[in-house]
């Protein structure tokens, strides 16, 4: 793990130094400013029966918001923006439609900018979720009603998440250092998080504390005090070319403060055209309260895109 968190920091790092050899961009006006954009990939591959080379029909699509509305004036920042994916996958030999994405992000942080300089006190709220419910899946035999032997296999799913289980909420006061709309890191060393699940999943026979996302046996909540950092870091690599990265660390000062938890995410949107583009994504994350390992997803695509307006 700590490979990976030295990696994620020097990739950072080394964006910040990349971004900061570009000119300078405008000042933004006072006021709120909203933009975003929304797009939808769409992958397919379709085989008939006498297709000899290997393979598998299958199809998926990803469906991507992205949200920003920020406001100025004077020394006071506040900056808003809502991340949302959802992607769903159906191959010809799976019983199920599964899921290849499924993210509902918020952040928030207001800023109080310290003697006209890139530092601010500031003050942030993270809420994280998921849209729909999340299953792990297995195949058990079928067996014959009268003999008894097996006849073939049968797949079956069991669901292990849902809307707001988990659910994350995080805030705390720190300090703010911020170029720009495009480059900013947060530093909070006393941060409160919740994590809020149904317990419906930690009151099952047999349960053991901790399981089921950190959380006690019969209990929906689970309180943590600690230090988080967040950074952000948006540039252009070539025209019409950007790369977005997103780090979030968090200690908790409770337990296990040497298990940093990470979540970082970087995503290449290349601009076809005004309605299409190309898109790659990579978000790694470890949170050993959900797992003893990396969660990592990676989306490629072309579809279409739409940008969004806001308040001038």
């Amino acid at each position: 793990m700590k490979k990976v968190l030295f990696s994620l920091l020097v990739l950072f790092t080394a964006n910040q130094v990349i971004y900061a050899q570009e000119e300078e961009k405008e000042e933004r006006p006072d006021g709120w400013v909203g933009s975003g954009d929304v797009s939808l990939l769409f992958n397919q591959a379709a085989f008939n029966n006498e297709w000899q080379g290997g393979g598998t029909s299958n199809y998926a699509g990803n469906l991507n918001l992205t949200y920003e509305l920020n406001y100025k004036k004077e020394d006071i920042t506040w900056d808003n923006r809502l991340l949302a994916d959802y992607g769903l996958t159906k191959s010809k030999d799976q019983e199920f439609t599964r899921k290849t994405n499924d993210r509902l992000e918020l952040n928030s942080i207001v800023g109080k900018q310290v003697n006209e300089s890139n530092w601010y006190y500031s003050f942030f709220l993270n809420f994280k979720t998921q849209f729909s419910k999340g299953y792990e899946y297995s195949d058990v035999d079928v067996l014959d009603p009268i003999s008894g032997d097996v006849i073939g296999q049968e797949e079956i799913r069991t669901e292990t998440t849902h809307f707001l289980s988990p659910g994350y909420l995080q805030a705390g006061p720190g300090m703010l250092w911020k170029k720009d709309d495009n480059l900013s890191v947060n530093i909070a060393p006393a941060t409160a998080r919740l994590i809020f699940v149904d317990d419906a999943f930690t009151s099952t026979p047999g349960y053991t504390d901790g399981d089921y996302y950190g959380v006690d046996q019969g209990e929906s909540t689970r309180f943590e005090f600690g230090a988080s950092i967040s950074a952000y870091a948006k540039f252009k690599l070539v025209e019409n070319v950007t790369f977005e990265n997103i780090l979030s660390l968090y200690a908790n000062y409770l337990e296990d403060p040497q298990n940093v938890d990470i979540d970082y995410t970087g995503n290449i949107n290349m601009k076809i055209n005004d309605f299409l583009s190309a898109s790659f994504i990579l978000q790694a994350i470890y949170d050993d309260n959900a797992v003893k390992g990396f969660q990592v997803r990676e989306v490629l695509g072309v579809g279409l895109t739409y940008k969004l307006s806001g308040i001038n």
